[in-house]
């Protein structure tokens, strides 16, 4: 059932980053571009995202439990590190430079455009690449 449920929450998420255009690179780039042909309509995406989040996150902290879940997965961890930081540079250069995160990745993956499945599978050994890295050091 819970994966019945992550794939329909998953296709509305999908679904509302087609609608807002944020799987689109060159509105992504066009939103990046503060001294060129700045394209503002991602703040109104972004912060609608965050304002709802920031309204509901109190509501549901409120409860006991999540509806579909034993326990809520909260994380405690605020520490600011090393890992954190070069982690957040790097994702924010590889979203500057290509218009694309993962989400908006996942989401054009229906179009089998090269670029898009050259994104993933890079993203992938990304991934991979850390995990062993992380293992050995």
């Amino acid at each position: 059932m819970n994966i019945l449920i992550s794939f329909i929450l998953g296709t509305l998420f999908s679904i509302g980053l087609s609608v807002s255009g944020m799987v689109n690179p060159d509105k992504v780039l066009g939103y990046l571009d503060f001294f060129g042909k700045w394209d503002p309509s991602l703040v109104f995406v972004m912060g609608g995202g965050v304002t709802l989040n920031i309204v509901l996150f109190h509501f549901i902290l409120k409860r006991r439990t999540p509806l579909l879940d034993p326990d809520f997965s909260v994380p405690t961890n605020k520490t600011v590190d090393k890992k954190l930081i070069l982690g957040s540079a790097l994702f924010g250069i590889g979203w500057g430079i290509g218009g694309v995160c993962p989400g908006p990745g996942l989401a054009n993956l229906f179009l089998l455009d090269s670029g898009v499945i050259a994104f993933l599978i890079s993203m992938i050994i990304g991934m991979l690449l850390f995990k062993f890295l992380e293992r050995k050091l």
